[in-house]
């Protein structure tokens, strides 16, 4: 049995180009097909925010549309009423990698506002691609990889091949043209090895013990690699 820790947002907004705040969060289907999957392997779940705060929920991400009909969409909201471990999270700042098998980020554009910018999820990040533990990251959860960056613009996840959400994807949802940034091109300046999927469908990269995957689709196919690798 493993232990796996899940790194989530701590924001219910993402701030655009002209400072209006997006509603947003974690991606409910980014966390419940990981969550099922490896709770029904028998593993250990333990989730961190920034300052222990309950995980919001991007509550676009419950309806029916985003989650293939409504008996997708009742199946997510089961999954996440049942998961104790949202509503108990530890802080951030209180994580010690070795007790960890693997660590998950989730996404939603929560990160983009929090993770991003995080020195601490930069920090564990760091560690844990240096400890060869799996690292799984999904859609725009990547966001967080932005945080390792020192002061030189280096990142130790430069020459990675990952994926993350796309522009193609994001301006087919709508906000590419309102966003102060875009994650695919900021990932591309980091240096990693941007490889990019058709819209909307499951992919997912592994470099070494980097799993990442494109979009919500990506986040069942990505837990399934991970439990692989435990």
């Amino acid at each position: 049995m493993a232990k796996i820790l899940f790194v989530m947002t701590g924001v219910d907004h993402w701030t655009l180009a002209d400072g209006t705040q997006h509603p947003t969060g974690y991606w409910a289907e980014e966390f419940a097909a990981p969550y099922e999957a490896f709770k029904a392997a028998g593993h250990d779940i333990v989730v961190a925010t920034p300052g222990a705060v309950v995980p919001p929920i991007d509550r676009g991400s419950l309806a029916p549309e985003a989650n293939g009909g409504p008996e997708g969409a009742e199946k997510v909201a089961e999954i996440l009423r049942k998961a104790t471990e949202l509503s108990s999270p530890i802080d951030l700042s209180t994580v010690d990698l070795a007790d960890y098998d693997a660590v998950y980020y989730p996404g939603g554009h929560g990160p983009m506002e929090d993770l991003a910018v995080n020195p601490v999820s930069g920090e564990l990040l760091t560690a844990a691609l240096a400890s060869g533990k799996p690292l799984g990251v999904v859609c725009h959860a990547p966001a967080a990889l932005l945080a390792t960056a020192d002061t030189d613009g280096k990142s130790p996840f430069a020459g990675y091949r990952l994926t993350g959400f796309t522009n193609a994807e994001e301006t087919q949802a709508g906000l590419a043209d309102k966003a102060k940034w875009l994650l695919q091109d900021r990932l591309v300046e980091l240096g990693t090895d941007f490889r990019e999927g058709e819209p909307w469908a499951p992919h997912i990269e592994v470099d070494r013990n980097l799993y990442t995957g494109q979009n919500p689709a990506s986040s069942a196919p990505l837990a399934a690699e991970l439990l692989k690798a435990l």
